[in-house]
């Protein structure tokens, strides 16, 4: 569990350990408190499809990495129990930044929205997403 007062540099190391994430995707931890963070990465080929654009895939990883960092600041472990995501339009900018927000904490489900923006401000997808709170185990 991360403390609710950690730091930027306890929560990117702890986070660091999702290799998918942060490795394969180079997903970064830009902000942290309870019940919200913001993650970002530069867009790079490799996260591009054949038609140039941005990996639904990696558009989701950006926004999954965005609201486990929120889920589980500040509160007992937590996971995924389902996420959802609409592609609203293509990233213009070179940069996609991932906010995650609670909508309703409760003691074993959390509700977050994610919101996936190019740095122009390019809404590219949004996400609602349920996490379970390990209370415990």
């Amino acid at each position: 569990m991360l403390d609710e007062n950690a730091s930027i540099e306890e929560v990117q190391a702890v986070f660091k350990n999702d290799h998918f994430a942060t490795d394969a995707c180079g997903c970064r931890v830009v902000e942290a408190s309870r019940g919200h963070a913001v993650c970002e990465f530069d867009i790079t080929p490799g996260h591009c499809n054949e038609k140039g654009g941005v990996m639904g895939g990696a558009i989701f990883t950006v926004a999954d990495l965005a609201f486990a960092v929120a889920s589980n600041v500040g509160e007992a472990t937590s996971v995924s129990v389902s996420s959802s995501i609409e592609f609203m339009s293509a990233a213009r900018g070179s940069k996609l930044i991932a906010t995650a927000d609670v909508d309703k904490n409760g003691r074993t489900l959390g509700f977050y929205s994610c919101l996936v923006t190019d740095e122009l401000g390019t809404p590219v997808a949004r996400a609602t997403q349920t996490c379970m709170h390990l209370q415990g185990r």
